[in-house]
């Protein structure tokens, strides 16, 4: 039987994979990365236990990316930050995924008590 802490860690798992591969490849540019970013967090906001999903969309990523005419490139984790927070009986957990290393990392930030 996993801990509630654990189960808390495997939520949060769980919340990350689908944010990630929902979304990898969507169509985006800097003009639609806010609406994009709004349709992730409330998207991944309606599974269970989780409390709140920050999605940022980074412009000048985006722009950068763009390689042809038409104006917008595919949704990589090299182009966005997210961090989530998840509550499970009574533990909080908090997640975040930064660029570390050119790789988009997502890592625990915390467990513990709320």
């Amino acid at each position: 039987m996993a801990t509630d802490a654990q189960q808390a860690c495997f939520e949060a798992g769980i919340k990350f994979g689908s944010l990630y591969h929902q979304f990898a490849g969507t169509p985006v540019s800097p003009s639609s990365a806010r609406s994009l970013e709004a349709a992730m967090a409330e998207a991944i906001e309606n599974q269970p236990f989780c409390e709140s999903v920050d999605v940022a969309i980074h412009d000048d990523r985006v722009a950068d990316a763009v390689d042809h005419e038409n104006g917008y490139t595919e949704l990589t984790g090299s182009l966005m930050d997210v961090e989530m927070r998840i509550d499970y009986e009574g533990v909080t957990v908090r997640t975040r995924m930064a660029m570390r290393d050119e790789y988009p990392l997502m890592e625990l930030v915390s467990v513990g008590d709320r």
